[in-house]
């Protein structure tokens, strides 16, 4: 019975036969004395487009309604106002003999006998350094040492650095207690 719908389809058999009722009285002839308490079945018809109408103008007008606050609801939130300052730590000198001892640790792995000794320039180094770290990304602090050079050339490196980092041409940083320490070159600043 649900699948089939009997009651809408008995409201369309109704309808149906009311319609072919009217149709039918107005093909026949009619009597010259009509009786007055007989009920027209064209005021029922009527009546329910009227109702119909009325339904339907109403379902217009509430559709016409705009949808928010009457089916969709907006939804707002304001977030916190978090103000966090990220402080970048601060290198500490020890950190940085202490990067340096494990550098001539390794580079006393590698030290070799050399019979003519080279004379080695900060000046030169610093610009070897210089041409080695970027602006834009970092480098690793161990990766500007050479370690087959001996401890002569790690101890020209780490002055030429630290001459450096005077004259505020490098910049190095440290994301975390004994953590890796990395260089880069600072930008010139336009003003």
């Amino acid at each position: 019975m649900t699948d089939v719908h009997l009651e809408l389809a008995g409201e369309y058999l109704v309808m149906a036969a009311m319609l072919a009722e009217i149709k039918s009285r107005m093909l026949l002839p009619r009597p010259a004395i009509e009786n007055e308490d007989e009920h027209d079945p064209r005021a029922e018809l009527v009546r329910r487009l009227q109702e119909y109408e009325r339904y339907k103008q109403a379902a217009e007008d509430i559709d016409s309604l705009p949808r928010v606050g009457r089916e969709v609801f907006p939804v707002e939130v304001k977030s916190p106002d978090l103000k966090i300052v990220r402080q970048l730590p601060q290198v500490d000198m020890k950190d940085i003999l202490s990067a340096f001892r494990d550098i001539l640790q390794r580079a006393s792995m590698y030290e070799k006998h050399h019979i003519q000794m080279e004379p080695l320039s900060v000046r030169e180094r610093m610009s070897r350094v210089l041409s080695t770290v970027c602006v834009d990304q970092f480098t690793d602090f161990s990766e500007l040492f050479s370690l087959d050079e001996g401890r002569g050339g790690v101890i020209v490196t780490l002055l030429a650095i630290l001459e450096l980092l005077k004259q505020s041409m490098l910049e190095l940083v440290q994301t975390e207690p004994y953590g890796p320490i990395h260089v880069k070159a600072v930008g010139k600043v336009n003003n």
